[in-house]
């Protein structure tokens, strides 16, 4: 009898090795190898249903693809628009912060335009049931499936033949053609590809839910985000009500921008104006409190950025950034001790964006700036004034990507001054309600700041 053939993948990344190591040699990640059977070869075609043929391609049509909305217009804006038939959609975030909600909340409404089916392999139907009614929700459209096995929930897809599909989560899910076990790589993988065919198939608009793993990342091979058309995550710090949909990829749409929620009891509330949000509770007269006007896809969010800078009582200050790359903070240290002149060395330095959101532009960094300097030298920056501008190794103050849209979000919410770069001033269409002020260095702007 032949010996039967096994395989050891990485739970990380995806890498199979013939031994077990205990290092993985792709991601360097510690016993994350496991041992599984290989997949069985079937005979079946993986190709779609229908085979393509070549087309030239001046006449492949360039029309928009049609979409329905979901009646959550944060969920629409971050899909692009709406959700395109046949679509692959991950959705990936911690545990509790509001997959679950987010997605019954989305079919409820998504329901009126046809059958939609919610396959939930983690939780009973009647605990999804009471969470429906907590958040109100009341449809015939609606089914629900208590169901893990692949094969299955394919045979109730082809009996229902619904419009929509959530598959809540993919990591529980498994095929009886590989003996591995659910959430393993390769299970992973197969019931993706398989869903896949379907989606695009029938014209099945799919939903995944993917858990994420300590580092924040969708546990799994990156392969799996390959595969899909979008990718959303769902951020959130646990002691802040906001919740952040962001989009990191979208075959559909653009990428990077951001929808805003608040979790209340009865669900998640859309946030339709998130800078006077996150601006509600910003002390007026407090040093190292700055505003920056940054930009999520295609949104303006004005907030406010909180430095604390104070003596140190040991011989390694410390440094805290939250919020903002850490990396970052230490640069902009830098550029302040040597291009500056302000003395930071023996200082501890804290640095936080109120209300829990993540920033990652360079536009921040004159806001960052200010509200470090404006900390260290104990001296208040107007309330009424809005930074934004990149600072340079030299420390210039380099443009920025759309100015004009940072300035008339500040604008209406009632800013009077603007500080930005200098290069930024030409050809702005901006409201006579605001001044703005270019500079072209970190210590010029300093000075307009502090004068």
């Amino acid at each position: 009898m032949a010996r039967q053939k096994t395989i050891y993948s990485c739970q990380n990344c995806g890498f199979q090795s013939p031994k077990w190591m205990g290092r993985c040699p792709d991601c360097q990640q510690w016993n994350t190898l496991v041992e599984e059977q290989p997949a069985i070869a079937t005979g079946h075609s993986r190709a779609l249903p229908q085979p393509g043929k070549p087309q030239k391609l001046v006449d492949v049509s360039s029309s928009e693809e049609d979409r329905l909305h979901c009646g959550i217009k944060e969920l629409d804006r971050t899909l692009g628009g709406g959700v395109v038939p046949g679509t692959l959609i991950l959705v990936g975030g911690d545990p509790g912060i509001g997959k679950s909600t987010l997605l019954l909340q989305a079919f409820a409404r998504l329901a009126e335009n046809g059958t939609a089916l919610y396959v939930t392999a983690e939780e009973s139907t009647r605990q999804v049931k009471l969470r429906a009614d907590r958040l109100g929700i009341k449809t015939d459209h609606l089914y629900l499936l208590a169901e893990t096995s692949l094969e299955q929930i394919k045979q109730r897809i082809k009996e229902l033949q619904p419009m929509f599909l959530v598959i809540d989560s993919i990591q529980t899910i498994f095929t009886s053609t590989l003996d591995s076990a659910p959430g393993s790589v390769s299970q992973v993988r197969e019931c993706t590809g398989q869903l896949m065919i379907q989606a695009k198939g029938d014209g099945l608009s799919t939903f995944l839910v993917g858990h994420v793993t300590k580092d924040g990342a969708i546990a799994g091979p990156r392969v799996l985000e390959h595969m899909v058309d979008t990718v959303l995550y769902f951020e959130g710090d646990p002691g802040h009500p906001y919740r952040i949909l962001r989009a990191v990829k979208n075959r559909f749409g653009s990428t990077n921008e951001i929808g805003v929620f608040e979790m209340q009891e009865q669900g998640l509330r859309e946030v339709s104006n998130p800078s006077e949000l996150f601006l509600a509770e910003r002390p007026k007269q407090s040093a190292g409190s700055a505003v920056v006007a940054s930009l999520e896809g295609s949104r303006p969010l004005l907030v406010e950025l909180q430095a604390l800078v104070s003596g140190s009582s040991f011989g390694t200050p410390q440094r805290t950034a939250i919020g903002i790359d850490h990396k970052r903070i230490a640069l902009l240290i830098a550029i302040l001790e040597k291009k500056v002149e302000l003395s930071l060395a023996g200082q501890d330095i804290f640095l936080n964006v109120a209300g829990g959101v993540r920033l990652d532009e360079p536009a921040i960094d004159l806001a960052a700036v200010a509200a470090l300097a404006s900390s260290h030298l104990n001296r208040v920056i107007n309330p009424q004034l809005v930074l934004f501008g990149e600072v340079g190794l030299t420390g210039e103050i380099r443009a920025v990507s759309q100015p004009e849209l940072r300035v008339k979000e500040a604008a209406r919410l009632g800013f009077t001054q603007c500080v930005l770069p200098e290069g930024n001033l030409k050809n702005l269409d901006t409201p006579d309600s605001i001044q703005l002020i270019g500079v072209s260095h970190a210590g010029e702007a300093l000075e307009v700041i502090f004068e």
